[in-house]
């Protein structure tokens, strides 16, 4: 039964909506919990454990490839039904032009290997006529493999892709970006003279069949030779091109974060050898978050009009860069993973300005098993939503659409929650005497399309789910009613 602090926390966040209490576990067969999100198509992808969401507008059509995480210890290798073999989980390819009906059209193995160490988490794609110097009738699209290597496949015919390129000899791979109308990637990697984990690799792949590297690129006491504390792990990028000249590098995952803002132009065409003055050069600003929190993803919201400003001589319009969080540990292990948000506009002092996070006592989600907290944000800088609305994963409180009209008071004006199915795996935590594990939704990764839809991706191996928005929502957005 729903409690009144309970009732109070609905009224309160989801006003004017409807507001489907969230059960302490999910069971199958029970509905999908959900305010002014409305769930439109799924695939179960195989059952495959899934990481990154990309979605590619391809002639007439609209695929989504999709990166997935490595085996689990009961299944290392799911079988393909479209192929009757067991494969390690790689990249899927879903035609969802209607996303009603999503059309699964390839799986293409990765990395054998279980979890974090198989697979072929991150997804990237670029039409080969945008890139600088692609072959014109190509699609490519960029994948790590496993943690080994990054490679860049022709997918023209999405049902079947053609092997490029392959950059090797790596460990650790992880979160990539690519910019498609230069070609300059900077891929996230461990290189194996380096002192951390993961550091940036940059590449020209503007002619992605020969990659050209530029540099390594990584925080001051992390190069090779280095003596001392090693600074805290990249976690991925994104750029904003050559017009904005600017990379939001993003550091640490749960603890110890780091937002670092670098000049794009220095970082490409400064001095390359990595001495902590070469690495300190492109950096116009770093700032150190709480030992509690972590930085996975780093999304820039430039220019942006500020209607309570509206009447003020000066700032008018800030600079806001939004800052994800990742939860690591099941059932509420670590301090809660969050979002937040950062005024830029003064690049050399950054300044956080507010928070957001799921009310725990809205679905009692410590209990429900699994992690509860934040993960990532959409990425996609088309119209449709930018600077309006974020989606934001949080694994078992599902997908939560936002209001960042006004950064500084961001609001929680949807929510989605997949129902779990026979295929979502178990999530476990020691108790004394062994362990003690409980089945939920784990909504990893987020993504929208230029046409509105959102689609979110599970960790527990329960698919692929195509929202859209309704109601209020769909009015913050500035989409029509359906």
């Amino acid at each position: 039964m729903i409690s009144r602090a309970q009732l109070a926390v609905c009224l309160v966040l989801f006003a004017g909506s409807t507001c489907v209490h969230a059960q302490k576990q999910q069971v199958i067969g029970a509905p999908p919990e959900a305010s002014n999100m409305k769930l439109v198509g799924t695939s179960d992808l195989q059952a495959r454990s899934a990481y990154q969401p990309t979605i590619h507008h391809q002639g007439d059509r609209w695929i989504a490839y999709i990166g997935h995480h490595g085996g689990t210890d009961a299944v290392p290798s799911p079988v393909n039904p479209m192929t009757g073999q067991a494969e390690p989980n790689g990249t899927s390819i879903v035609d969802v032009t209607d996303p009603a009906h999503p059309k699964y059209l390839r799986h293409l193995p990765g990395q054998e290997g279980k979890y974090e160490s198989g697979g072929a988490q991150m997804v990237r794609v670029c039409d080969g006529k945008t890139l600088p110097k692609g072959d014109p009738n190509a699609v490519y699209m960029l994948r790590t493999f496993g943690s080994e290597a990054h490679e860049i496949w022709n997918v023209a015919d999405p049902a079947n892709p053609v092997l490029v390129t392959r950059i090797a000899g790596l460990k650790d791979t992880h979160k990539n970006w690519w910019e498609c109308d230069t070609g300059i990637a900077y891929l996230v990697s461990g290189a194996p003279d380096w002192r951390t984990r993961r550091m940036t690799q940059v590449y020209d792949l503007s002619d992605p069949a020969h990659p050209q590297k530029i540099r390594d690129f990584g925080l001051p006491g992390q190069e090779p030779g280095a003596t001392g504390a090693v600074p805290t792990e990249l976690h991925g990028p994104i750029s904003t091109g050559p017009a904005g000249n600017r990379v939001y590098f993003g550091y640490g995952t749960n603890k110890g974060g780091i937002l670092q803002i670098v000049d794009r132009e220095k970082l490409l065409n400064g001095p390359k050898e990595p001495t902590p003055d070469n690495l300190r050069y492109p950096e116009i600003a770093r700032m150190p978050m709480s030992a509690f929190n972590g930085a996975h993803t780093t999304f820039p919201m430039l220019d942006m009009p500020i209607a309570e400003f509206a009447e003020d001589k000066d700032g008018k319009t800030r600079d806001i860069v939004m800052i994800v969080d990742e939860a690591i540990l099941n059932e509420c292990g670590e301090a809660r993973q969050m979002v937040w948000f950062a005024d830029v506009t003064t690049e050399t002092r950054p300044m956080m300005i507010s928070s957001y996070t799921v009310p725990e006592a809205s679905g009692q989600f410590c209990q429900r098993g699994g992690r509860f907290g934040s993960h990532s944000s959409n990425e996609s800088m088309a119209p449709v939503y930018y600077q309006k609305m974020a989606f934001i994963a949080f694994f078992n409180a599902g997908v939560r659409a936002l209001d960042i009209r006004d950064p500084y008071h961001p609001k929680e004006v949807g929510y989605f929650i997949p129902s779990i199915t026979s295929a979502t795996d178990k999530r476990c935590i020691p108790v004394e005497g062994g362990e003690r594990c409980k089945v939920a939704i784990q909504t990893n990764n987020v993504e929208t399309d230029d046409r509105g839809y959102i689609y979110i991706v599970d960790r527990a191996n329960t698919g692929l789910h195509i929202l859209e928005l309704t109601g209020p929502a769909r009015a913050v957005a500035g989409l029509p009613k359906n």
